[in-house]
């Protein structure tokens, strides 16, 4: 599992608000990008794990805002894997355009059956863990 991964992508229109600024609540979709693309660098589609019943969903994040992005600014969004163990998987993040650093932030994802209820990442999803039996692997 990839453990770093960066993602360039483009300030569209829409994410802009009134001050032709991007609105605080896109990075949140941005930091979703980057660890969705990260997986998918890795070799898995999260559709994939959706289909096999592993739900990663968002349960904190923390964000620091310092710098705005315009539109058609060209932007890094930097992802890293703090941790995966249990039923948890920690990613900070780094949004920069060039040298400047814009915002910074970490999410929590939590790992469910279709049913909403926790349940342990897979082993290949783990920080330290092989793929178990079975389970995928990138090679």
């Amino acid at each position: 599992m990839h453990t770093h991964y960066i993602l360039e992508l483009r300030v569209r229109y829409q994410e802009t608000d009134g001050q032709a600024r991007v609105h605080h609540a896109n990075y949140l979709t941005y930091f979703e990008q980057a660890r969705v693309e990260m997986l998918r660098a890795a070799g898995f589609s999260y559709k994939e794990l959706e289909a096999a019943g592993i739900m990663l969903v968002l349960a904190e994040a923390k964000l620091r805002y310092f710098l705005p992005a315009e539109f058609d600014d060209l932007l890094c969004i930097c992802v890293t894997t703090v941790s995966a163990k249990g039923a948890r998987i920690v990613h900070d993040y780094r949004v920069t355009r060039g040298e400047d650093l814009l915002c910074e932030g970490r999410t929590v994802v939590a790992c469910v059956n279709r049913q909403g209820r926790v349940q342990r990442l897979p082993n290949w999803l783990h920080s330290d863990g092989a793929p178990a039996q079975g389970e995928p692997t990138t090679e």
